[in-house]
């Protein structure tokens, strides 16, 4: 018998040890902060399912990128809240939208900054779904014109990264082609590769104002059953061009993160999405758990799972807990 000869706790005593041969580990330049950002000036609006998290003006994003760049978090993820609305989301491709102009602001007041422009129709409808309503239902091919275009706009804004999260099928290949046409060439997509119709993004469609007014989003999002779809989801993006892949949720999906890295050796992003942040927000609240260690257990599980990036409302809790740790 191996016993006692061999006793795995040896290599658990002293805490460094204990790092010194960890398999896996967090770091800042790992995270990716989304942020909202309306119109106006002066208005920072804390989310009321997402404490801790606000719609900003422009003005107050600027300043919360640069907060964000000191602590060491480096990669923003923009999302809109425009003033007006449309049928079919055109005012998402305009060069004076919310987001082009957040960008080019973002651009002029922080340096060594990644900004990443989510694109998708669902903040810039009347109807809350993310493209054209046609016999009612989101029509895919004439969703495509339009993401393209938004897409193309967002580049020209200044956007590092285009990161479309719509779901529509051949959406990374048209883009591809819109940006390769404008002089974009450069420009990588990082696609929601897979973004499952998940009840964990509650809390963000309140603070994007994205809610459906009608429906749900099962005929584009996916099925949470579903992970051979995943496969074919990601290997039909990688065939279009996408030069990242994304799972969304994080948390109730590590077996889907694993096996989407397993399969292909692109970058591959987690979502940790706005109603796990919301869970562990309330469960703190009620002094249930202790936060902090909470939130590194999760970033872990997340990383250890297979991500490379972790997209996170937490990136500045994270980087405070990291950087206090040096």
């Amino acid at each position: 018998m191996s016993f006692p000869k061999t006793r795995l706790r040896r290599l658990r005593y002293n805490p460094i040890l204990r790092n010194l041969v960890s398999e896996t580990s967090v770091s800042v330049n790992d995270l990716i902060y989304p942020i909202f950002v309306c119109e106006g000036e002066n208005i920072k609006k804390e989310i009321s399912s997402m404490p801790g998290q606000f719609q900003l003006s422009i003005d107050n994003a600027v300043e919360l990128c640069k907060t964000a760049v000191i602590k060491g978090v480096k990669s923003i993820l923009l999302f809109g809240i425009p003033a007006e609305k449309d049928e079919h989301g055109h005012l998402a491709c305009s060069d004076s939208s919310i987001v082009q102009r957040a960008i080019k602001s973002i651009k002029k007041e922080c340096e060594n900054i990644l900004l990443i422009a989510d694109i998708c129709n669902c903040e810039y409808t009347t109807h809350g779904h993310c493209g054209t309503i046609i016999d009612g239902d989101v029509d895919n091919d004439s969703t495509l014109e339009t993401l393209a275009a938004q897409s193309v706009s967002l580049a020209k804004a200044g956007a590092d990264i285009i990161a479309p999260s719509d779901m529509m099928d051949g959406r990374v290949g048209i883009i591809r082609t819109a940006l390769d046409n404008a002089g974009f060439e450069k420009i990588p997509i990082l696609s929601y590769a897979v973004k499952y119709s998940s009840a964990f993004y509650g809390p963000f469609r309140d603070a994007a104002d994205s809610s459906p007014t009608f429906g749900d989003r099962k005929t584009y999002q996916m099925n949470p059953a579903n992970t051979n779809e995943a496969i074919r989801e990601a290997e039909q993006d990688v065939f279009e061009g996408a030069d990242m892949l994304m799972v969304k949720p994080a948390l109730s999906y590590l077996d889907v993160i694993s096996k989407v890295k397993q399969n292909f050796d692109l970058p591959l992003v987690a979502y940790n999405v706005s109603g796990e942040y919301a869970m562990v927000k309330a469960a703190a609240t009620n002094n249930w758990i202790d936060e902090q260690k909470i939130i590194m257990e999760i970033m872990t599980s997340i990383k250890r799972a297979g991500a490379d990036i972790i997209i996170t409302y937490h990136a500045l809790e994270v980087a405070d807990i990291l950087n206090k740790n040096k």
